[in-house]
This record gives structure tokens, C-alpha cells and sequence, in this order.
């Protein structure tokens, strides 16, 4: 027997599937008491070792956040660059950063040096540090999301470059890129599969060996 209402379970399922990747953003700014309730939910993650090697950097300046969008632009055109026919007309169509309207934008990294775990679980797979980032990036997607709040991941960057842009330190490693901001719409349809980039499979296949 779960501890969990049956309306707990359904406002779950509900959380998961109304959390979208936005892109939109309205401009107006982010109560700082409430970007700290849900990055308090990084201490909630889940992670190898207990190894907690998620490292947080705001981009607030003119300067960083400059950089990180010239760096977008840069990647993105060579992106566009790789597809041709309808699936290059339909990838210059889309809108696939918020960096210019978000009012918060995070880095987060993986602290690949880090001595906290003791090394535990991933000796084998070191990767799975970065997984435990990934994990605690979900949990306050999910969180942020639960507040109103929404949330982009630009994947589109030069990692190298933007790491130096930011004089991050050598051990770690970029995980994701965040706007966060209010949107300006709600969707429980991915954007991408509005615009016909591609759709979401309503079934998971699950291989016995």
C-alpha cells in the first residue's frame, strides 16, 4: 500500500506531463525567495555516492550573458548547417532558446574532481556523476514547475567555450544551460512536436533477455 493518495499519484503523473522545455518567456523577474525554494531542491537529489557534484553558477552579468548567447547563435547556425530539405526549414523555424527574455539563466556543472562520495560507484562509471546531475536537475524542473515557473534546457552550445567564457575551473564539466522565467503560454504538447519536428512515442518498449 502506497503512503501516497490516489490524488497525489494523479497530481504527479499531471506535474510530469505538464512540464514542457519553454522557450518563451515573459520578462517579468523571478522572486529571489522563490528561485531559493526550488534550488533547495538540489539537496533533495539523488546522487552516486552521495557524491552531490552539481556546482551552480548564475549568469547575471551583461557580459556572461552576452557571451552565452553569442556562443547559442554561433552553434546554432552550425546546426542548421547539417540538415537540408524540409527538416532544415522546419529547424529554422524553431525557437529554441529563451536566453534573451529568461530572467534567470543557471549553468550547471558536474564537479568531476570531487572528493565528497569517496569515489563510491563511480569508479566503474565515473559518468554516473554527471547521471546524479542530470537527476537533480529533473527534481527542480519538476519543482519549478509546480510553482508556476518555466524552464528551457539549451542543449545548443559550445561547451569549451562557454566554460571559459564563465573562467569555470578544469574539473568541471557543463551538464545544462537554464532559462527560467514565467512563460508567456502552457502546453501539455512538447513544442517540437507542435511544430512537426517530431512525435512523442505514447509507449515505452522494454526488452527481456
Amino acid at each position: 500500500m502506497s503512503q501516497f493518495s490516489e490524488d497525489f499519484q494523479t497530481g504527479l503523473r499531471d506535474l510530469m506531463r505538464w512540464r514542457r522545455d519553454v522557450r518563451r518567456f515573459r520578462t517579468d523577474p523571478v522572486d529571489e525567495a522563490l528561485l531559493r525554494d526550488c534550488l533547495a531542491t538540489f539537496a533533495l537529489a539523488p546522487s552516486v555516492g552521495l557524491s552531490e557534484p552539481w556546482r551552480i553558477v548564475r549568469v547575471a552579468s551583461p557580459a556572461a550573458r552576452a557571451a552565452a548567447l553569442a556562443n547559442f547563435r554561433a552553434a546554432n547556425a552550425r546546426a542548421l548547417d547539417g540538415y537540408d530539405g524540409e527538416k532544415a526549414l522546419i529547424y529554422s523555424g524553431l525557437k529554441l532558446s529563451g536566453m534573451r527574455d529568461a530572467p534567470v539563466q543557471l549553468a550547471i556543472f558536474c564537479d568531476e574532481a570531487t572528493r565528497q562520495g569517496a569515489g563510491l560507484g563511480a569508479g566503474t562509471m565515473p559518468e554516473t556523476r554527471r547521471y546524479s546531475v542530470v537527476a537533480a536537475v529533473t527534481q527542480f524542473w519538476l519543482y519549478s514547475r509546480a510553482r508556476g515557473l518555466g524552464l528551457g534546457w539549451v542543449s545548443i552550445l559550445d561547451p569549451a567555450r562557454l566554460c571559459r567564457d564563465l573562467d569555470i575551473p578544469d574539473d568541471w564539466a557543463l551538464v545544462a544551460y537554464l532559462c527560467i522565467g514565467w512563460p508567456e503560454e502552457e502546453s501539455a504538447t512538447p513544442e517540437l512536436e507542435l511544430a512537426g519536428w517530431e512525435h512523442r512515442r505514447h509507449h515505452v518498449p522494454v526488452e527481456s533477455r
